[in-house]
């Protein structure tokens, strides 16, 4: 990496901000270091290190519904979960 820097300048949400910083923290690293990680993934992969998509129509419903709190099941245990899943 040569001495020359530059600086990258962004507005986020305040939460948005802190939950990642403390993230970041978790995992041993400064914002400015996980910043550069991005942005060299970006360089090597060509593009973003993720898949962008937009939800598919069944997505798209399941998440509506779940917004709606319809058809949501609770539960009291993981075992309920496992149990209803035949896992």
């Amino acid at each position: 990496m040569s001495n020359k820097t530059t600086t990258v300048r962004a507005r986020l949400e305040p939460d948005l901000k802190e939950e990642t910083e403390l993230i970041f923290e978790q995992l041993g690293l400064s914002t400015t270091e996980a910043i550069r990680i991005f942005f060299k993934q970006v360089q090597l992969q060509q593009g973003l290190p993720f898949d962008l998509k937009l939800p598919n129509e069944t997505t798209k419903k399941a998440i509506a519904e779940a917004q709606a709190r319809k058809q949501l099941k609770s539960v009291d245990s993981a075992q309920e979960v496992f149990d209803d899943l035949d896992i």
